[in-house]
């Protein structure tokens, strides 16, 4: 399966690529890395370290109400980012795009005032058996507070939705429902459009988790007509420990507060609180600054590239990875063989994917192993974890060939 690695995959000059990337020229145990762990953080460039730098070192200030100079670039920079990312994702307002820790804090965010103010005993939450913890324990922490009911729409032994029964199960009761775009353990690209159609038919709002699509698939949330949308800044070369929550204007206006304090109030006095405007009523407390920062110059960084290059680029990969695993012997994929993107999860025949794991980390390899926060995925599968193998537009075929060659060692050794 070896080969040379080509310089250009769908438009994309990859050498140039890995040059904006600093973490990408180390070692590990004196072995060039090879970072395919891109589904749980993705790597940084360059522009997006100097970004962070920049801010720190030559404006940093807290945003909105100083009058000063500092002050007035820090907020224009962090609202400029907030306008790149309602770009990115084609939101009609600016507005829609509520800052976030995190996938995991949108989600929650939008588990807690949507029960607060609209769940009652007997209602039903509808969320897929695919999804990762991160959207499964809020719903059942408000289910459970409101007496409601949390429902999972099944998958089949390939890991695809079964759309009969989410079509059976969306009854009346139904009052949300909260669904993976891309499935972080599987790779399975789910029909988001038709679910959100049939769920908007019966006036069920619905909210797309899209941590694992934002980075492979191009998102346009008024063409997919998403009440709510999430996904995390370093899943697509951003800081860490920030995220985005979109909303439709209309939701995120029916919504209670989700957080006290500053930023998200107009007037407090002892008797009553005035809550600002959108999307400020969401973003309790001195902001993440330097992260909206960070995602803003990710964006552009991607946006230099072009979307749909580096999708092609990655779709090229992706096909070439598959082809090379299931030369492998004794490996499984666990997941769709054909719709899908991002992430591989494989089993070793006889081998636990811990060791497999570890003796790849040897030869410089990184891959993530375990259950991926998705346990229910892989107590269907009646299986302790997988190996996941999850690629970017900076990998290469090379690089592929390397995973083969420590798939064999790692079958050799355990054997």
């Amino acid at each position: 399966m070896l080969q040379n690695d080509a310089d250009i995959i769908a438009g994309i000059d990859v050498e140039k690529v890995r040059s904006d990337f600093p973490l990408l020229t180390r070692k590990i145990y004196g072995k060039p890395l090879v970072y395919f762990d891109n589904a749980a953080t993705s790597q940084k460039p360059t522009a997006v370290l100097d970004a962070l730098e920049d801010y720190y070192r030559k404006y940093n200030a807290n945003v909105h109400r100083g009058v000063h100079s500092l002050s007035q670039e820090a907020t224009e920079a962090y609202e400029g980012a907030r306008r790149k990312v309602a770009a990115y994702i084609n939101a009609a307002y600016d507005h829609e795009i509520i800052f976030t820790r995190g996938t995991t804090e949108s989600i929650n965010l939008v588990a807690a005032t949507f029960a607060r103010k609209f769940l009652k005993e007997g209602d039903v939450v509808l969320i897929s058996a695919m999804e990762h913890h991160s959207n499964i324990v809020p719903w059942q922490l408000v289910c459970e507070e409101k007496n409601a009911k949390l429902e999972v729409i099944a998958i089949n032994e390939h890991g695809e939705l079964l759309m009969d029964d989410f079509e059976k199960k969306l009854t009346d009761k139904v009052k949300f429902v909260s669904i993976t775009y891309v499935s972080n353990s599987l790779g399975t690209i789910n029909p988001v459009q038709e679910i959100i159609k049939r769920a908007h038919a019966k006036n069920i709002p619905v909210l797309i988790d899209a941590a694992q699509a934002v980075v492979h698939l191009p998102i346009d949330v008024q063409k997919l007509d998403a009440d709510f949308l999430a996904f995390s800044s370093h899943k697509i070369y951003g800081p860490t420990g920030f995220g985005i929550l979109y909303g439709k204007e209309e939701w995120l206006n029916k919504l209670p507060p989700y957080q006290g304090g500053g930023e998200m109030i107009k007037t407090v006095t002892f008797e009553k609180t005035i809550y600002n405007d959108l999307p400020y009523k969401f973003e309790a407390g001195t902001p993440d600054i330097a992260g909206a920062i960070g995602l803003g110059a990710a964006i552009d960084y991607i946006n230099s590239h072009g979307k749909d290059n580096i999708f092609k680029a990655e779709e090229e990969l992706l096909e070439y990875a598959m082809d090379a695993l299931t030369s492998v012997k004794g490996l499984r994929i666990v997941g769709p063989l054909t719709n899908r993107v991002g992430s591989i999860s494989f089993l070793l025949e006889g081998f636990h994917p811990f060791d497999v794991g570890e003796i790849l980390d040897k030869q410089g390899i990184a891959v993530r192993t375990g259950h991926h926060c998705t346990q229910p995925v892989m107590d269907f599968f009646c299986i302790p974890g997988t190996v996941r193998a999850s690629l970017s537009f900076y990998n290469t075929r090379e690089e592929i060939d390397k995973l083969v060659k420590g798939l064999e060692k790692a079958r050799m050794m355990l054997g």
